[in-house]
């Protein structure tokens, strides 16, 4: 995990993942991302997090944002990602 939240928070890519502070290769890093969000981990990651802060009152949906690529279209609308 490490490595995932390493290259989310600096921007640079898997490449320059330095493996001995991270402890793991680009390689993993990448698998283990693609298995985690295969298997809902950040969903439910985001889920818990988002409770938590209702609960401690630090949830205020007035400056919320919604990334249109996470918003299921409606009336049958296609989805289409954003490519440039």
């Amino acid at each position: 995990m490490r490595g995932v939240f390493y290259v989310l928070r600096t921007g640079v890519t898997w490449a320059d993942v330095p493996t001995e502070t991270i402890g793991c290769s680009e390689v993993t890093c990448r698998r283990r991302l693609r298995d985690w969000t295969e298997a809902g981990v950040w969903a439910r990651l985001h889920e818990i997090l988002s409770a938590e802060l209702r609960r401690a009152d630090l949830l205020d949906m007035d400056d919320a944002a919604i990334d249109g690529s996470q918003v299921r279209p409606l009336k049958g609308g296609s989805h289409r990602t954003f490519a440039g």
